[in-house]
């Protein structure tokens, strides 16, 4: 309070009643996997950075929230193989004998999701056999070897679809007779 002289030459006190409202802030830290939404402002972040809001606080001051984010990204990688019979895939441990397109979720080094994807094609094996009877001996196309006694043979190779192709060769002699 002041004392001061009033237009009629009497004292007069004048009181001020004064509150002073400060400004306020916060500071948030926070990590996320490809994208953060900051309920601050409702916006969106897909990179790494400092953000700032400004609102208005309660007692109707500035009011600035920061934001220190980090932004961490997923990973992929797709690996294509062309196998015989059967592929086992060393991303789950897990076994295919069936062409396909495989996934298979892990985290990476930053915590976040990693997907391995596989595109696979299973070639089989063939197997068959070929009835032949002969007088004397037999030669078989399939290995070049001249056979004199009547039995069972294999012959093994590569297919057209280069697996392993396997041809039995059950063969009967018959000896020719002299008179």
């Amino acid at each position: 309070s002041s004392d001061l002289t009033g237009s009629n030459g009497c004292p007069s006190t004048t009181t001020l009643n004064l509150t002073i409202n400060n400004s306020t802030s916060n500071s948030t830290t926070a990590a996320a996997c490809n994208s953060y939404t900051w309920s601050a402002n409702g916006l969106t972040y897909t990179a790494s950075g400092t953000y700032t809001a400004t609102s208005t606080n309660a007692s109707g001051c500035p009011h600035t929230e920061t934001l220190n984010l980090t932004i961490n990204n997923s990973t992929s990688n797709t690996t294509t193989a062309t196998v015989c019979d059967s592929y086992t895939w060393s991303a789950n441990g897990l076994t295919y004998t069936a062409s396909g397109t495989y996934t298979a979720t892990s985290t990476n080094a930053v915590g976040c999701p990693h997907t391995e994807t596989l595109n696979l094609t299973i070639n089989n094996s063939t197997s068959s056999s070929v009835n032949a009877t002969a007088c004397n001996s037999y030669t078989w196309s399939c290995n070049g070897l001249t056979y004199t006694q009547s039995g069972t043979y294999t012959c093994s190779g590569s297919g057209t679809n280069g697996c392993p192709s396997t041809v039995t060769l059950n063969l009967t002699i018959n000896s020719s007779t002299s008179n």
